[in-house]
């Protein structure tokens, strides 16, 4: 029997939605910090033992679950092979959906101005910054090298000036985009066209926040709708200020999926 859910809880609403509407249901979930732990090698991490099973169980019952990452697919596939899962890469720049793939007509036309921003960082003269080519982004990693923030900010700057790429800080790491529009919020925007039931995302980082303002705005509509915050020990503060509720680390994510699976 699923558990009874405070109706004066934002995430009790949003469970007892769920269960009376599956099956027009959208929950879209970061990577990093909230599926994975934060590392200080990108490369390495990988996702909470038993995330994969749950978002996988997840998206063969509700309308569309999907992962929305700073990551390009290529990464999140090797993770989340499924094809019930919506992936989105790279802010929405890349997406797999039902197994097919496609490209935001601004990810081509920009991939040979952040190969060049990929140059310029490593001509640079930063030591111990982690250089994160992801085709049509770039991210610099700060995090062995926090002494270097102010240094690593200038560099990006400049490359940004050089390339006509626009700068994102990020946690402990700056990124290099595209001047587009799309970002986790128009990411956001179209998972919750495409579904009339309650919507649900889940991150961390600053790159999340306009996802949380698409689920502010929907609610003002009376959809009913949830924006968790994963708490970590590198969590911005603006990030929690924005969420209806927050969650302890991944281990937190989990057994909110295990919830919203009863």
């Amino acid at each position: 029997m699923p558990g009874e859910e405070r109706p004066d809880d934002p995430v009790g609403v949003f469970i007892a939605a769920v269960r009376a509407n599956r099956p027009a249901s959208v929950l879209a979930l970061d990577f990093d910090g909230t599926l994975a732990e934060i590392v200080e090698d990108p490369a390495v991490a990988v996702p909470l033992p038993g995330a994969v099973a749950a978002v996988e169980r997840a998206a063969s019952r509700w309308g569309e679950v999907a992962v929305v990452s700073g990551r390009p697919l290529s990464f999140l596939e090797r993770y989340l092979p499924a094809p019930e899962v919506t992936l989105v890469g790279l802010y929405g720049l890349e997406i797999r959906r039902a197994g097919s793939v496609s490209e935001h007509q601004d990810a081509a036309a920009w991939r040979a101005a952040v190969g060049r921003a990929v140059e310029l960082a490593r001509e640079s003269t930063l030591e111990r910054v982690g250089i994160e080519s992801k085709g049509a982004s770039l991210t610099l990693h700060y995090r062995t090298a926090r002494d270097q923030a102010l240094a690593v900010e200038d560099v990006a700057r400049q490359i940004a000036a050089a390339t006509g790429l626009l700068v994102r800080p990020a946690k402990l790491s700056i990124e290099l985009h595209p001047p587009t529009s799309v970002d986790k919020g128009t990411a956001m925007a179209d998972l919750a066209s495409r579904h009339p039931g309650p919507v649900g995302f889940v991150g961390d980082d600053l790159g999340d926040l306009p996802a949380f303002g698409v689920l502010s705005g929907l609610r003002s509509t009376g959809r009913i709708t949830l924006a968790a915050a994963v708490i970590g020990a590198e969590t911005p503060a603006g990030v929690t200020a924005a969420a209806d509720t927050v969650l302890d680390g991944p281990a937190g994510v989990l057994d909110l999926l295990d919830r919203l699976d009863q």
